[in-house]
């Protein structure tokens, strides 16, 4: 009797991250950022590491693919600070630029996260990102494409997912996006740092219609959401615990 071996599926893993805001490792609650309102900051956790400290952890425990986001000025040092001590390990964002990707790759940033650059005045220029992209090379930049639920739909946010712009987050924009990139990093910014759950039907549409490696951020509260993401996504989703 012929057998046929068949390949297990991928399975969602964990995706480690350092937020940073004001050069200290934070979670925040994503919807409550604001450059005119910054009294209305909310964060769950200020941590007494160091960003150094916590790229150092990732590293020794063999975690790679994580992400350090700059959440506003201030935070160069401390991002400096996690490349060095994992080189080649993580992903930076927050400000990329076509002017300033290459100097984050040469500080030893494994990808560049580029979002709010792609969206001038709130409107996406494919330009942009065809010149980061060549410049940066497909492989070594993932595009955010973090969002903001409006109806039934999902709307990409920028500018520390204050303003919202022309480009709703579906099939079509990320089989275009995905021309130019290697990943997806999608916060979703409603729920994040809220730790009451992840937004169930974003991560299942996500796994209908991501064909490249896609890390989901926003509203894990325990390891069992990592199940859950896997289940709803087939395991096509990866997930992020702030």
């Amino acid at each position: 009797m012929m057998t046929t071996n068949i390949e297990p599926r991928r399975m969602s893993i964990f995706r480690p991250c350092i937020d940073l805001h004001n050069g200290l490792v934070k979670q925040i609650v994503g919807g409550t950022l604001s450059d005119t309102t910054p009294s209305d900051l909310r964060t769950n956790f200020v941590s007494s590491k160091s960003a150094g400290e916590f790229a150092t952890l990732y590293r020794e425990n063999n975690l790679h693919g994580g992400h350090v986001i700059k959440l506003g000025p201030g935070n160069d040092q401390a991002a400096e600070e996690a490349l060095k001590a994992w080189p080649d390990g993580l992903h930076i964002g927050g400000g990329i630029t076509l002017e300033n990707c290459q100097k984050w790759l040469d500080l030893g940033a494994e990808k560049v996260i580029v979002t709010s650059y792609l969206f001038p005045s709130g409107r996406f220029s494919l330009e942009r990102l065809q010149a980061v992209s060549q410049k940066t090379g497909k492989e070594r930049l993932v595009v955010d494409v973090s969002c903001r639920r409006r109806d039934d739909k999902w709307i990409v946010a920028m500018n520390k997912w204050q303003d919202m712009t022309d480009m709703e987050v579906n099939q079509e924009s990320l089989d275009l996006l995905s021309e130019y990139c290697s990943e997806f990093l999608i916060h979703a910014a409603d729920v994040e740092g809220l730790c009451q759950g992840i937004d169930q039907e974003l991560v299942a549409k996500l796994g209908e219609w991501v064909k490249i490696p896609t890390t989901y951020a926003g509203g894990a509260k325990d390891i069992g959401d990592l199940d859950l993401v896997d289940k709803l996504s087939a395991g096509k989703v990866d997930l992020t615990f702030g």
